[in-house]
């Protein structure tokens, strides 16, 4: 079965500031604003809501709450040693792995927000302009983790809500820019991590609003487009829900899904290898 996005979503697609600026390459200073006020309010919700450290993460089976929460300000230093090693962190002491052992609830938090402030004087203080060690060939620049960042604590806030039970969606533009985001930084850049002769063959549209992205699953690498046009299997949702069940945090029925089950199946398949 052939499903046709452009007959679903008419010709204008991918119209959003976020979508139309990573689209050409570029980014405003609005986009920028943005990320760094959900990471700055991902992050306060993370430390508003952590009550139990012990507590399960049923969005990250074998996880707990402190495991998302010292993963994530461990995450956070690692990329301020991004920004102030030229050619980035080449050993483990140079980026802070956690509060000590054991630590109690009060300890970790103040260890994360220690790591949260951090990572945000860096951003700042640097600006998106300047140089950066990146692992993104396109773009060594600190605006590259301005995104990254942003994207990263989002999808670990809905971990940790998730072991509270208080679980709240990703806000629309940054939910549409984190499934560009995950698309194109992971799926099609780090095609290589699923090694060759990966599952599935054929195009899968991914769907939100009037936002389209058309990926085509080869055997050793992977074509993104955003523009309307044919496609073997489409899968659609409201953003937050397709962006989270692009990265496993999501069941399928979070999303609909028309045409090839067999091609959709190995498209997520592929997501679960470039996002763990």
């Amino acid at each position: 079965m052939t499903t046709s996005p452009t007959s679903q979503t008419g010709p204008t697609v991918a119209t959003s500031a976020a979508s139309a600026a990573t689209a050409a390459g570029g980014r405003t200073a609005e986009q920028y604003a943005l990320y760094l006020a959900a990471l700055r309010a991902d992050s306060d919700r993370m430390l508003d809501v952590v009550t139990d450290l012990e507590a399960p993460v049923p969005t990250c089976p074998g996880w707990t709450v402190r495991d998302a929460v010292v993963h994530t300000g461990s995450v956070f230093s690692h990329k301020v040693a991004c920004m102030r090693l030229p050619e980035g962190p080449q050993q483990l002491s140079d980026w802070d792995h956690g509060p000590a052992e054991g630590a109690d609830l009060d300890s970790v938090l103040a260890w994360f927000r220690e790591r949260r402030d951090e990572l945000v004087e860096q951003l700042e203080t640097r600006g998106p302009d300047a140089s950066a060690y990146t692992w993104y060939d396109d773009d060594k620049t600190v605006g590259f983790w301005y995104r990254r960042m942003a994207q990263e604590v989002a999808v670990h806030r809905v971990d940790v809500e998730s072991g509270t039970g208080m679980q709240s969606p990703v806000g629309h533009d940054l939910a549409v820019d984190g499934i560009d985001e995950v698309l194109d930084w992971f799926l099609r850049f780090q095609a290589d991590d699923v090694g060759p002769d990966g599952p599935g063959r054929g195009t899968v549209a991914v769907r939100t609003g009037d936002h389209i992205w058309r990926v085509t699953l080869n055997a050793d690498d992977i074509d993104l487009s955003r523009e309307p046009g044919p496609s073997d299997a489409l899968v659609t949702g409201e953003a937050s829900e397709l962006y989270l069940w692009l990265w496993g945090r999501r069941p399928d029925t979070a999303v609909q899904v028309e045409g090839d089950a067999d091609l959709v199946a190995g498209f997520r398949a592929r997501l679960k290898v470039v996002t763990q």
